[in-house]
């Protein structure tokens, strides 16, 4: 029997194929209160605290209507808002935050911050994101993956662009862990790295599935279920390496040219937000410097039947909603 009580969701790697699978039904579970009305305010009386070092429209709406959902307060820190990092400790914040929360949850940069968190606090904590990986996104995107294929064993799942990104690291090892054939598709100087690269190897080889990367995009998306891509350039990362990444990455677009040499009836994800239009500050900004309209994914894909993009996105509520739960019920 699965017994997740008091553990931190802090990266894709900690959990078993029983554990992920549990929190999957589980969110399914979920998904189908919220849509039929039905009370799941299981925890009255419990408060969590959002600690945001990075910006996010997703993942604090997701843990706040989730948490919500589920009867508790919650309790949002931004940089301007606390003194993560600051005047005070990861550790000193963690004892403190520890003593008045049920749980904790950490969108920021260094995966060790999320790991002192739980080090330090005696609470679980969640991680929304780090610079190493991004396990509510994976979680969420799996949800997703069964709700359209009814199963992910034997699917192939593509990942174009940079490879070496939070996102892609928690996907393929995701995919390891639950039987789902994985390609990274980028150039190798963005490739994963290689020690995550080959521990994800080896749990897919226990699995029945594999994980391999290339450079070619005709031969990643040979047969795919799913093409999935994120940002050229994350948050965080200095504006001037945006040329740089531009010169890499455009062969990687993902285009209805290349959806076409997926599978039929393949699917198109992303974590969002994403440049696929001028519609934001910045895709306006890129726009006048280098002349794109589109970036990572061109707007008629992302605007297709094919593309689940909203999907993943209201998924994120449900799963980590499964997440919260698993680590403090009774």
């Amino acid at each position: 029997m699965v017994d997740l009580r008091k553990k931190s969701y802090l990266k894709i790697l900690d959990f078993t194929e029983e554990e992920l699978r549990y929190l999957l039904d589980l969110a399914k579970e979920f998904k189908r209160k919220k849509k039929k009305g039905e009370f799941h305010k299981y925890f009255p009386g419990k408060n969590i605290a959002l600690l945001f070092e990075k910006t996010s429209t997703r993942t604090r709406c997701a843990f706040e209507v989730a948490a919500y959902d589920l009867g508790m307060g919650v309790t949002y820190l931004d940089t301007s808002g606390s003194q993560l990092g600051k005047k005070e400790s990861v550790a000193d914040t963690a004892r403190v935050l520890g003593r008045m929360y049920d749980g904790i949850e950490f969108r920021g940069f260094k995966q060790s911050d999320v790991e002192d968190l739980a080090k330090y606090s005696g609470v679980p904590v969640w991680n929304g994101l780090t610079d190493y990986c991004h396990p509510t996104q994976a979680l969420a995107d799996f949800l997703t993956i069964e709700e359209k294929f009814g199963t992910v064993k034997g699917k192939k799942l593509v990942f174009l662009g940079d490879t070496r990104n939070n996102v892609n690291n928690s996907l393929m090892a995701m995919c390891a862990k639950m039987g789902m054939n994985f390609v990274a598709c980028g150039p190798d100087s963005l490739w994963p790295d290689e020690e995550l690269f080959k521990e994800c190897q080896e749990i897919a080889l226990k699995n029945g599935c594999t994980i391999s990367r290339t450079q070619n995009v005709d031969e990643a998306v040979q047969n795919a279920d799913v093409l999935y891509t994120d940002v050229w350039v994350s948050m965080g990362e200095p504006d001037e390496i945006w040329q740089t990444r531009i010169n890499l990455l455009n062969k990687y677009q993902v285009t209805k040219e290349v959806m076409n040499k997926a599978n039929p009836n393949a699917i198109f994800m992303h974590a969002l937000p994403s440049f696929h239009d001028l519609n934001t500050s910045i895709g306006r900004d890129i726009h006048e410097k280098y002349g794109l309209t589109e970036m990572e994914v061109t707007n008629e894909v992302f605007e297709s039947d094919a593309s689940v993009v909203f999907d993943e996105a209201e998924n994120r509520m449900h799963t980590i909603k499964a997440v919260i739960y698993a680590t403090l019920k009774n």
